[in-house]
């Protein structure tokens, strides 16, 4: 009985450590985002940290559209980054998970 928890218990470390990995590598992982018209540009890594924003000139005209852009762009970045952290990391994590009934449930 000691040995199996013992295994669980050296799995989960190797996991968590994995996990950490993972995150590291989410910083290196670029999501860009677009305005539907292309005037407004944004890329986020994978752990929601923005890099950089390409505004066009057109946009600069007109400070409420900029901000109505700047907010329904990074809004859908941010999902979209959201999603790749998660797909990412629940991977890593079923992956590690010891085999207990009705676990494999909670990261579907």
């Amino acid at each position: 009985m000691f040995g199996d928890l013992m295994g669980m218990m050296g799995k989960l470390k190797e996991t968590q450590a994995k996990v950490e990995a993972t995150k590291e590598r989410l910083n290196s992982v670029m999501v860009d985002e677009q305005s539907s018209d292309g005037l407004l540009k944004v890329t986020l890594t994978a752990n929601r940290e923005l890099k950089s924003i390409q505004i066009d000139d057109a946009l600069l005209e007109d400070k409420d559209q900029l901000e109505d852009y700047l907010v329904l762009t990074l809004n859908k970045a941010i999902e979209k980054a959201t999603k790749v952290n998660e797909t990412e990391l629940a991977a890593v994590a079923k992956e590690g998970m010891p085999n207990i009934p009705g676990m494999d449930s909670l990261f579907k």
